[in-house]
C-alpha cells in the first residue's frame, strides 16, 4: 500500500492519522502498534524510513504577523544550537533549515514513548510584503527564534540633490 507523507504533527509526536486504520470501532482494551515516531505497519514490519528511503525532513511549525513597521517570524527551536540554524531571506521570502540532533541515551527496544522529533527541518514563508534585508535581526531566546524583518515603504519618497559636473 502506498503512504502519502506524514503531517509534520504526526512525525513530531509520532502519531499516525486514522485513515491509516480500518474503520472498525477499538475497543477499550485494544491497544494500537507503538510507532517509535515511524508509521509501522505490525504485519510487515517495515516503517516508512526504510519504505522512502532517507528520512522525511521535518517542516518547522510558525508564528508570523506583523506591526505597522516589522513583520515578524517566530518558530520553536528547542534543541537546536543557533549555529546550527540556518536563516535566508530575500525581500518576500524566508527559509529556515537546522537540525536537532539526539543524544543517544538508551537503545530504541527501552522506550516506552517516542514522541519528540529529532533530525532536519525547513520551512519557507512566503512574505505578504517586501522586507528590508540589511536591517533585518534574528535572535534565539529560550528555545524560540524570532525573526524581526523590517518592512520596505513603497510610499516613501526622497528627494535627490542633483550635482553639477
Amino acid at each position: 500500500m502506498a503512504r502519502e507523507k506524514r503531517s509534520f504533527f504526526e512525525r513530531l509526536t509520532g502519531s499516525v492519522a486514522l485513515e491509516d486504520y480500518n474503520d472498525d470501532v477499538f475497543e477499550e482494551e485494544e491497544t494500537l502498534p507503538v510507532s517509535h515516531g515511524r508509521y509501522s505497519t505490525e504485519e510487515e514490519g517495515v516503517t516508512d524510513e526504510h519504505m522512502l528511503g532517507e528520512p522525511e525532513e521535518g517542516q518547522l511549525s510558525v508564528d508570523v504577523y506583523q506591526t505597522p513597521e516589522n513583520i515578524f517570524v517566530k518558530a520553536i527551536v528547542a534543541g537546536v544550537r543557533p549555529d546550527h540554524l540556518d536563516v535566508s531571506i530575500t525581500r518576500d521570502m524566508v527559509t529556515i533549515r537546522g537540525r536537532r540532533e539526539e543524544a543517544k541515551e538508551t537503545t530504541e527496544e527501552n522506550y516506552f514513548y517516542r514522541e519528540l522529533y529529532w533530525g532536519a527541518f525547513t520551512r519557507t514563508i512566503l512574505l505578504p510584503q517586501e522586507i528590508d534585508v540589511d536591517n533585518a535581526e534574528a535572535t534565539e531566546k529560550h528555545g524560540v527564534l524570532t525573526l524581526k524583518l523590517p518592512k520596505l515603504d513603497k510610499d516613501r519618497e526622497t528627494k535627490l540633490k542633483v550635482k553639477g559636473s
